[in-house]
């Protein structure tokens, strides 16, 4: 699927970009977001944006271009052009999500583990 070339009126933009930041805050959960993702995305676009993903967070973690790349399966350029904007507030937030849940996550196995004792 192809979009037009044509600039839409600033105002309707904001509108429907308005409506899908709303609709994706309004996903409850996990499979309703997986859902949501894979019917509204195509399967490269998804791909795309989850590698992108990947990127930033292997990055931030200290992994070198070459494992990201042969992991990923994506270009040198690719990483530099996410590298380039990993310090913009969108990534930023991405990132500090992840790692509260992995917070999240190991705190929950040691619980597990002190309680099965």
């Amino acid at each position: 699927m192809r979009t037009s070339d044509k600039s839409l009126n600033s105002s309707l933009h904001k509108e429907i970009e308005n409506m899908l930041v709303q609709t994706i805050a309004d996903l409850r959960d996990l499979e309703e977001s997986r859902t949501f993702l894979s019917d509204f995305f195509n399967a490269s676009e998804l791909e795309a944006f989850t590698k992108r993903l990947a990127i930033a967070y292997w990055l931030s973690k200290g992994r070198s271009y070459n494992n990201i790349k042969d992991n990923l399966k994506v270009s040198s350029a690719t990483i530099a052009t996410v590298q380039s904007v990993m310090d913009k507030a969108g990534f930023k937030l991405a990132l500090k999500k992840i790692g509260a849940e992995e917070w999240a996550n190991q705190w929950a196995d040691r619980i597990k583990k002190f309680v099965k004792k």
